[in-house]
């Protein structure tokens, strides 16, 4: 009798578990908000729950899977190298469960209301803006508020009430959904007024005696660069005279001479055309940044968010498209990250 009692006590436990997928998505999600939040009671608050509840259903993971997640001690709690796995795995499954969730349930659903999306300046004011106008045509009931803003530390996306951002650069939130949309390569320019009638550098080493342009967001005081037929980098000390967190005015600068810039070659490529501005070490090249679509984890996602989702994702391609200046540079697979944008 004990023995079937000690069955039925495990048959008992583990029918959470083999009930169906909606009993593991919520201990998974649970796991999630523990290692995100950083307690089980910070994580109890987020799920408006209690902390029995959440060490119960970590508990009931942790012996479904047959693994040791967390190492916990009474000051402090960490991810084991299979929690680690666990949690980079169920952050996947648990998106795309909730991508597939929301197709079922909104397929037919006609989006509605305001879209608040933060885009770069750069992007923003002009690539992205057709797809935005095609958006809008598309979809009759929709207003977007389109924010310009190069900052990637949003703390908050759901407080913020932003439903999405096109984010260039390496995306660190662990919090975030992150879609690849391109690679954009980067060069070195300046206005041939700079060099006073001397020669075009060709080695990434002569660029270190001139007046400098730091853009903020991405290299300040240091910039790294690669041989795009060798391979090798180079990391060169600046100082910069003049120092900004907009490309435009980092571009805007190089043109009246004031120094030399590394900016996304989209965006220098008129000038370059024109004279105006000039690549220098033009076999030297800082790596390419990764652009991606990023917004926060749920567990159903609006039809104004996935309309566009979808349609970034299809125009990407037309969107981000830019000229390689050397055929060995062609982009790198995602993530990748560097100096300058």
């Amino acid at each position: 009798m004990d023995d079937d009692k000690d069955a039925s006590g495990a048959l008992r436990t583990a029918l959470p578990l083999q009930a169906g997928t909606g009993e593991r998505i919520e201990l998974m999600l649970t796991f999630l908000r523990i290692v995100e939040a950083g307690s089980l009671s910070a994580a109890a608050v987020q799920l408006g729950t209690t902390q029995p509840t959440v060490s119960r259903r970590l508990q009931m993971l942790e012996r479904s899977l047959g693994l040791r997640l967390l190492q916990r001690s009474t000051h402090a709690m960490r991810l084991t190298q299979d929690g680690e796995r666990c949690y980079e795995r169920a952050k996947e499954l648990l998106a795309g469960w909730a991508r597939f969730e929301s197709e079922l349930k909104g397929a037919r659903e006609e989006p509605e209301g305001v879209l608040r999306v933060i885009v770069p300046h750069a992007f923003g004011q002009e690539r992205l803006i057709g797809p935005l106008a095609r958006y809008l045509q598309q979809h009759a009931g929709m207003a977007v508020e389109w924010l310009l803003h190069d900052d990637r530390a949003i703390q908050d996306y759901i407080a913020a009430g932003i439903d999405c951002a096109i984010q260039v650069g390496e995306v660190r939130d662990p919090g975030l959904v992150a879609v690849p949309l391109a690679q954009v390569p980067r060069i070195v320019v300046a206005a041939p007024s700079l060099l006073n009638g001397q020669p075009i550098p060709q080695d990434a080493s002569e660029l270190a005696a001139l007046p400098w342009l730091a853009l903020r967001t991405f290299y300040r005081n240091e910039v790294r660069l690669t041989h795009c037929e060798t391979g090798k980098s180079k990391h060169i000390q600046i100082r910069p005279r003049f120092s900004t967190d907009s490309l435009y005015a980092l571009r805007s600068a190089a043109l009246q001479g004031v120094g030399v810039g590394i900016g996304s070659s989209w965006v220098m490529d008129t000038y370059l055309a024109q004279g105006q501005l000039i690549q220098l070490a033009p076999k030297w090249q800082a790596a390419a940044l990764p652009v991606s679509l990023v917004y926060p984890y749920a567990r159903f996602y609006p039809a104004r968010l996935r309309r566009f989702i979808d349609l970034i994702r299809a125009e990407a391609p037309t969107i981000f498209a830019a000229q390689q200046h050397d055929p060995a540079m062609a982009p790198a697979a995602m993530p990748n990250h560097g100096v300058g944008r």
